[in-house]
């Protein structure tokens, strides 16, 4: 690791980045680390949960998101509010979890209380207060709300900052994929099914972030597992059906021109999509009573456009991916420059057949959660890049793979799958939203 300091200095984390490679500071240094939590995070759009988990008016869920402990609420007047989790008195925080709390929050230290809206309801023997000054405080305001707070199709985001673009400017085009796995439900509509598979990783976030979209790393790092899932049905006939287990498995273990021709697609601010022609999930069987209550939705040929598109996995940079085909979301949830917790959730598609969740938590289960032979390998590569770097002589990432000077500044670009495109795209926008407050 360099000794350059990169606190108020914006030009050298700039520097950090290049069009073709990164340094490997953004993935050892703790004082980059520690600036993400106050500068990147806070300047972009992060998930912070699904409305389906928080359906009634008290129902609440805590996160947190650049260092900030957050509660998602929903208000009497069934709004999603998103409030800092921060007794306004001496600072407690008010929750941990998830639950219901009514119409007011309760702090457990001195008991003030707050509507769901955050603001000021009681203080216990508030007349100890009279002649203060109190009410020009921050304290009588309440809680903090976020002021930057969007629901999309179901899904609830935040910015903790007032710097950099609103909620559309900032996803754009890349929204279609969130579209397409709501979509998928005859209801249009989706919801939490399930507990949520926590899988902790002994690695920088960033690692598992620009994995998603690397295609050049399955058929090396998932031989022993998928391979041998693939061995094991490898004498069976081409027509012949697969249990699902080996649906989910074998294509990992796809060629390279496979997945070259997959394609991948990269927009503005670090989003991407591999997956623009076919994916891995492109020739699960077919459910039969699916199919019809999408035509009966949808009509046929709509019906068909939309379980067609099978992406892979969609990356909505920073924090956020998900497999539209299979209902499954993973987040990202930084804890140290070099450990990051990974939550795994699974949708249910309102007014589907119950095989579509069976499939969605096989799929989970099987390569997606702490059980996961395929996850394993993942877990291994990462741990071994975040040992790798302390090593001296090189203190530069590749990324040159495919790199054209033209990609630079284009805002929407699709090109071939096995392109490190989508990770020199991720970068470019850590490098802008880093330093967009330094």
């Amino acid at each position: 690791m360099t000794m350059t300091s990169y606190r108020d200095n914006p030009e050298a984390v700039r520097a950090l980045v290049q069009p073709d490679r990164v340094h490997r500071d953004l993935y050892i240094s703790p004082e980059l680390y520690e600036l993400e939590q106050q500068h990147f995070f806070a300047n972009t759009w992060n998930y912070v949960g699904h409305d389906s988990q928080i359906p009634n008016a008290g129902d609440y869920l805590t996160v947190e998101i650049a260092g900030r402990p957050l509660i998602a609420v929903r208000h009497t007047d069934g709004d999603v509010k998103v409030l800092m989790n921060r007794c306004a008195h001496k600072g407690s925080k008010l929750v941990s979890d998830c639950g219901n709390t009514g119409k007011f929050f309760r702090c457990p230290y001195h008991a003030w209380a707050y509507k769901t809206d955050g603001s000021l309801l009681a203080i216990p023997l508030k007349k100890g207060y009279d002649d203060t000054r109190l009410h020009e405080c921050e304290a009588a305001k309440g809680l903090t709300a976020v002021q930057h707070v969007r629901l999309y199709r179901g899904f609830i985001f935040c910015k903790l900052s007032d710097v950099g673009p609103d909620f559309d400017a900032y996803f754009g085009d890349s929204l279609s994929s969130i579209d397409n796995m709501a979509d998928r439900s005859p209801q249009g509509e989706l919801e939490i099914a399930g507990g949520c598979l926590r899988y902790l990783h002994a690695c920088n976030w960033k690692m598992f972030i620009e994995n998603l979209n690397d295609t050049m790393h399955p058929m090396v790092a998932h031989e022993s597992s998928a391979g041998t899932a693939k061995r094991m049905w490898a004498d069976k006939p081409v027509d012949a059906p697969k249990p699902m287990a080996i649906e989910q498995f074998v294509p990992f273990m796809s060629d390279y021109k496979f997945f070259d021709d997959m394609g991948v697609r990269v927009f503005d601010n670090g989003h991407s999509f591999s997956g623009v022609h076919f994916s891995i999930h492109s020739k699960y069987s077919a459910i039969p009573e699916y199919d019809e209550a999408m035509k009966a939705r949808y009509g046929e040929e709509r019906a068909k456009a939309i379980i067609g598109l099978a992406r892979h996995n969609t990356v909505y940079y920073p924090t956020l991916t998900i497999k539209g085909a299979i209902q499954a979301i993973r987040v990202v949830r930084p804890i140290a420059v070099d450990k990051t917790l990974i939550e795994s959730w699974t949708f249910r598609l309102k007014g589907a057949p119950a095989q579509l969740l069976q499939r969605t938590c096989m799929y989970n289960r099987l390569i997606n959660s702490p059980f996961s032979i395929v996850g394993h390998d993942d877990l291994r590569a990462y741990r071994g890049i975040q040992q790798g770097l302390q090593a001296t002589g090189n203190e530069w990432i590749s990324l040159h793979r495919n790199f054209e000077q033209s990609e630079i500044g284009q805002a929407d670009l699709t090109t071939n799958g096995t392109s490190e495109v989508s990770m020199r795209n991720q970068y470019r926008a850590w490098s802008r939203y880093m330093t967009l407050t330094m």
